[in-house]
């Protein structure tokens, strides 16, 4: 009997990592329970260049106002572009996926903007999953050198949002 549950789970993640390429999700958790004391927690995600639309999509604009009488200018500015702010020390990134709320509510002022100084615990910004405000803090003190992603913009979990040195 062991075995046809084991055959059973096998193929119950196997299905969940077909709906993951299918309809091209990151992460998938499910929790199937047998009895009082027997359950299966499966969790299937995919690591890979996800984050990296979401990064070259922001870096793009900033790259975009570059004057074109300044090729050299423009050669230095594509190397930046092509990082991924995820590999930075200073990288603040989601824990969840959600959509992403600069400020409190509309017309407040944002939490952060670039050059202001955080402490650690200070709100950076808001992630909005399933009808929860969740408070993104400062992960230690510094000052932040780059935002991210921008005020209403849907994010993946582990996506960089905001750079603190």
């Amino acid at each position: 009997m062991t075995d046809k549950t084991h055959d059973a789970d096998v193929a119950f993640i196997q299905a969940l990592a077909a709906l993951l390429r299918e309809n091209d999700l990151t992460e998938l958790e499910v929790k199937r329970d047998y009895g009082e004391a027997d359950s299966l927690n499966v969790r299937v995600s995919r690591a890979g260049p996800v984050v990296a639309p979401v990064a070259a999509a922001v870096a793009a604009p900033v790259a975009a106002p570059a004057p074109v009488a300044a090729p050299a200018a423009a050669a230095t500015a594509a190397p930046a572009a092509s990082e991924d702010p995820a590999a930075h020390p200073g990288a603040v990134t989601s824990p969840m996926v959600g959509t992403i709320y600069m400020q409190a509510e509309p017309g407040a002022p944002a939490f952060v903007k670039v050059g202001d100084s955080v402490n650690e615990g200070d709100t950076l910004l808001i992630v909005e999953a399933m009808k929860t405000m969740n408070h993104i803090p400062a992960p230690r003190a510094g000052t932040v050198t780059r935002i991210l992603v921008e005020d209403g913009a849907p994010v993946e979990f582990g996506a960089p949002l905001v750079i603190l040195e």
